[in-house]
């Protein structure tokens, strides 16, 4: 058993979801198909432009800081970052040192140090001279289509042990993201990027920090920082030290990779940009305390307290809250209308949600839920409690329901599935299953009990699912006395 104790920081860069980029008035679409299709002389840094500042990135930002309850900063602004690759043309990244957003804050019993802003990169595409039908010894391309997305960074306090607890809150900020509307969070899209500073020690003093950049799921993730604690726990059973540096992972070999020795702070060059006025929070509008307090009401928390008090399980809490398309016509369907709905009512929505329709959805993955649908869902939900149509038959409406927009009491009405109740209407049916199955009614009489559920089966079958299952094993055991 390993003495070393680890210690793990998250940083995290999330792309913001606003219409236009942080510092011009380009598309925000850096998945565009077309590469270099929205650019401008402001993102591809041509001599004499000036940035214009996006207050609606900044907003979700303060947003963000609000949900994890960190420090809103009065004074805040723009530094430039100097350094060069490829794919920042100005040689310096525009970001913040010295004043961020937000300091401070907690999210999922993990401390945060910081939230900040800043610009994305533009993305480079490399192809080896065996691949490349354009160039004999290969060749590299830049698409600016990404260059000065506004991109949130975020990052803990060194206050992490394990990959678990690591994986966890990286969860739980992307829940808070996408539920905030912050950002859609894709790590498969690169919409958000983790990166793993990972030290082991034996004593309270921290360790060599080691820098794992890039990793795009939970399972790299988790499995870096794995791999980097044995690595180094291996390093200092040899009594050699761990170096400082920055690495990669390689997901085809399952372990990090050299990349560069890690730059300090200093190394930047770090000044106040002269181009962005300064930003005295308290004096814009837009960032009061109550517009963002308004805009955190929603934070995953706070909805799945309000449905625990609903009353619905935490694998339908956790179902709605990964799932927003199920979530938002739950809300207008049974939560967030003025009309109350019942109890009994709600859960049974949530019930078939979570269960039914995340099925359908996930079947058959070019169906959309329309909010033009949830009036019949909801007619659908009160038809099944009132017993006008059975389980069976509700489960069968619902794709014509929620995907054709047919009426369900219609529906119902033309196919002859609206419950059969009356003893008149069930009769017939009974006395013709008690016909044709003599040995199990044999049995039944001879105290088998749990014959005559085959018989209301078989009954719901006549029925196509419309008789009224109660009432049918009431009507079977007066039948045979």
């Amino acid at each position: 058993m390993s003495t070393y104790k680890p210690t793990i920081g998250i940083e995290v860069h999330a792309e913001l979801n606003t219409k236009s980029k942080m510092f011009c008035a380009c598309k925000n679409d850096p998945h565009a198909s077309l590469p270099n299709t929205n650019i401008c002389a402001v993102c591809l840094a041509h001599p004499g432009t000036l940035p214009r500042v996006n207050a609606e990135a900044i907003k979700k930002v303060l947003i963000l800081g609000q949900a994890i309850k960190g420090e809103i900063a009065d004074f805040s602004e723009f530094d430039r970052k100097q350094y060069f690759y490829p794919d920042i043309p100005k040689a310096y990244q525009l970001s913040q040192y010295a004043y961020p957003f937000v300091k401070g804050g907690e999210l999922a019993g993990v401390a945060i140090t910081r939230v900040h802003l800043e610009e994305d990169t533009a993305r480079s595409s490399h192809t080896n001279a065996n691949e490349s039908n354009t160039n004999a010894n290969g060749h590299s391309a830049v698409d600016f289509n990404r260059a000065g997305v506004p991109l949130m960074e975020l990052v803990t306090e060194p206050v992490i042990h394990d990959a678990d607890t690591a994986s966890n809150f990286v969860k739980e900020l992307q829940l808070m993201l996408r539920t905030l509307g912050i950002s859609e969070a894709n790590m498969e899209k690169g919409e958000m990027r983790v990166e793993a500073n990972i030290s082991i020690s034996k004593t309270d003093q921290l360790g060599t920090k080691v820098e794992v950049k890039n990793l795009n799921s939970f399972k790299a993730m988790s499995q870096a920082i794995e791999f980097e604690i044995s690595r180094q726990t291996e390093i200092l059973d040899k009594n050699e030290a761990v170096k400082q540096e920055t690495r990669g992972w390689d997901e085809n070999k399952s372990r990090t990779f050299l990349q560069r020795s890690k730059e300090k702070a200093d190394e930047y060059r770090y000044f106040p940009d002269p181009d962005i006025p300064k930003f005295v929070i308290s004096e814009i509008d837009m960032f009061s305390r109550d517009n963002l307090s308004n805009a955190t009401r929603d934070i995953p928390e706070n909805i799945r307290i309000k449905y625990r008090d609903i009353g619905l399980t935490e694998n339908q809490i956790e179902m709605l809250l990964l799932n927003p398309a199920l979530r938002n016509f739950f809300e207008v369907g049974f939560v967030a209308t003025s009309e109350d709905r019942g109890a009994e009512s709600t859960r049974m929505a949530a019930n078939y949600l979570t269960s039914d329709v995340a099925g359908l959805l996930s079947a058959n993955p070019e169906l959309k839920l329309d909010m033009v649908a949830v009036p019949g869902f909801v007619k659908l939900v009160f038809m099944l409690q009132k017993g006008e149509i059975g389980s069976r038959v509700a489960k069968d409406l619902l794709p014509q329901v929620l995907f054709e927009l047919k009426d369900p009491e219609t529906v119902a009405k033309e196919q002859g599935l609206l419950q059969l109740s009356s003893t008149d209407d069930l009769m017939g049916v009974i006395l013709k299953v008690i016909e044709s199955n003599e040995k199990v009614v044999a049995d039944y009489k001879a105290g088998k009990e749990s014959s005559v559920q085959f018989l209301v089966g078989q009954a719901m079958k006549e029925t196509k699912g419309s008789a009224n299952p109660a009432v049918l094993l009431t009507l079977f055991k007066e039948a045979l006395k």
